[in-house]
């Protein structure tokens, strides 16, 4: 089986071309920068991971992705290789998006984004809850509910 599933922050905007056939397909490109569990003293603290969206998907990222905003992706690893104008043999490896979804608010994102763009990375993990929300994320609940409650 050859699935991956990812969430990341894109590290530019996405690259758009269409195919020369004639039915043109969108083909995007872009590289997500994954942060790693386990961070080593003079190791780098997260992966560039390039993707590859087609058709609708593509066109998804065209319209609404951009530089630092952060995506959660599911697709499979492609491997290839071509040689480039020295003669020498290049080898690629890509993730085939077949998913891609948003992985926080629009309003956490752009304020994410300007902070990534400054060099730092997920900020939202720390970001204050909206105004009206519990400290601790979770919703009050009067007692007076249990009764319509299909469980207590």
């Amino acid at each position: 089986m050859n699935k991956v599933v990812l969430m990341g922050r894109l590290t530019r905007d996405p690259d758009i071309r269409y195919s020369q056939s004639e039915k043109q397909t969108a083909i995007a490109r872009y590289t997500l920068a994954v942060d790693r569990t386990f961070k080593r003293e003079g190791e780098p603290t997260a992966d560039f991971i390039s993707c590859v969206a087609f058709g609708a998907r593509a066109q998804f990222a065209e319209k609404y992705l951009r530089k630092g905003v952060k995506i959660a992706i599911s697709g499979r690893i492609q491997t290839g290789r071509y040689t480039n104008r020295e003669g020498a043999t290049v080898y690629t490896t890509d993730v085939i998006v077949e998913d891609q979804e948003f992985a926080e608010s629009k309003a956490v994102s752009d304020r994410s984004r300007s902070e990534f763009a400054a060099g730092y990375r997920d900020q939202a993990a720390s970001a204050p809850e909206p105004s009206g929300a519990p400290a601790d994320g979770f919703m009050n609940i009067p007692d007076s509910i249990d009764d319509g409650l299909p469980f207590n």
